[in-house]
């Protein structure tokens, strides 16, 4: 079973995706472990303290950039050993914000409004 870390700091989105998460079509999102943080503090320590397979990562967090974090990640920093896939997750959908978000170490990029289908397509592709 695989583990994804949702670092989301608005409590309506995380309710959200852990909703449509959980009742995906795709038994691997489906059976998926959901995790969330909601500042880059917590996520760190999530990552410290538990096995991510994926994280569902929001740019903009109460404690900074969520690229912050995909660097940290990208240079091996945060956990030791096995790296996590990172899809950025943001309303920022300009082509440099995703070139940014790719440049900072992230595996893909989900624009926000999404459909509830692109969310667990994502999900599904990073998982399987």
């Amino acid at each position: 079973m695989s583990t994804i870390l949702l670092v989301e700091d608005e409590e309506l989105n995380r309710t959200l995706v852990k909703a449509v998460l959980s009742r995906a079509g795709d038994e691997t999102v489906r059976d998926a472990t959901v995790l969330d943080a909601t500042s880059l503090a917590a996520a760190r320590e999530r990552l410290r303290t538990d096995d991510i397979d994926l994280i569902l990562l929001d740019m903009n967090l109460p404690d900074g950039n969520g690229l912050n974090l995909a660097r940290e990640l990208a240079a091996g920093l945060l956990p030791p050993g096995k790296r996590p896939t990172v899809v950025a997750v943001t309303a920022s959908v300009l082509p440099q914000d995703r070139a940014a978000a790719i440049e900072a170490g992230c595996d893909d990029f989900l624009d926000k409004p999404y459909a509830a289908a692109d969310l667990v397509a994502t999900v599904a592709r990073h998982l399987s």
